[in-house]
This record gives structure tokens, C-alpha cells and sequence, in this order.
């Protein structure tokens, strides 16, 4: 699991391999991922929009970027935390995902960024 606070907000992510499918002809490895966001700070905030760089060892790059998470725009007061989860294919065993959510402040009412950590995906098979 990797974690980083930005701002009082604190993201962690856990990955998992789940295996690898057959898509249009090409193999592709499929990753799970969970996204926990912890408020560490004194205001309550929501996230309002998303933002991945997906990266495979074979420097393929996908940017994902749209609105909430999950279809749901969570609101967090402090001390609250939101997990979910999620998943990609890559078309490699190897790769790694890192982004950021907008949120917002609501004391201040001002928008800001917290940065999700680099993280890794990789199928144990591949390890070696």
C-alpha cells in the first residue's frame, strides 16, 4: 500500500493482479485497485473530479479524466473517509498509475488539488 497527505487529505491505494483476458486479439492484464481518501484537516471537503496518467512498461500512456469517482461525488467532513475501487487493463504485466482529485474546500470555498502516489502494478508471475 502506498499513502500521501496533501493538504489533510490523505490518499492510500492497494492494488491487486487479477489475471489476463483476451481483448481484440491482444492480451491484456487486468489490475484492481482500492482508493481510501481519510479528511485530516478541520473542513469538510468533496471531490468533484478525477485525473490518471496509466502507464505500461511498454510506455504506453492513458489520461483518464471526468467527473467524481465512481459516478459519486463524496463529501468528507473531518475525520471521515471514502474507499472504493476500481481496475485497468494494461498490455503489459508491468505498470503504474498516479493522478490527482479536485476538491473543494468547503470553509473557504476554494478548489484544490490532492495528489494521488505513484503506484505500481505488476503480475506476480512477472516477478522474478
Amino acid at each position: 500500500m502506498v499513502s500521501q497527505i496533501t493538504r489533510g487529505i490523505k490518499i492510500s491505494v492497494l492494488t491487486s493482479f487479477e489475471g489476463t483476458y483476451f481483448k481484440n486479439y491482444k492480451i491484456h492484464f487486468a489490475f484492481s485497485y482500492q482508493v481510501t481518501i481519510e479528511n485530516h484537516s478541520k473542513d469538510s471537503v468533496q471531490l468533484t473530479s478525477r485525473h490518471w496518467e496509466i502507464y505500461d512498461s511498454l510506455n504506453n500512456i492513458e489520461i483518464v479524466d471526468g467527473e467524481g469517482i465512481i459516478g459519486k461525488k463524496p463529501v468528507l467532513k473531518p475525520g471521515e473517509l471514502h474507499t472504493y475501487s476500481s481496475g485497468c487493463l494494461l498490455s503489459s504485466p508491468y505498470g503504474a498509475m498516479k493522478g490527482y482529485f479536485n476538491m473543494i474546500n468547503f470553509t473557504s470555498t476554494k478548489n484544490f488539488k490532492v495528489f494521488i502516489p505513484t503506484f505500481k502494478l505488476c503480475a506476480p508471475f512477472a516477478l522474478n
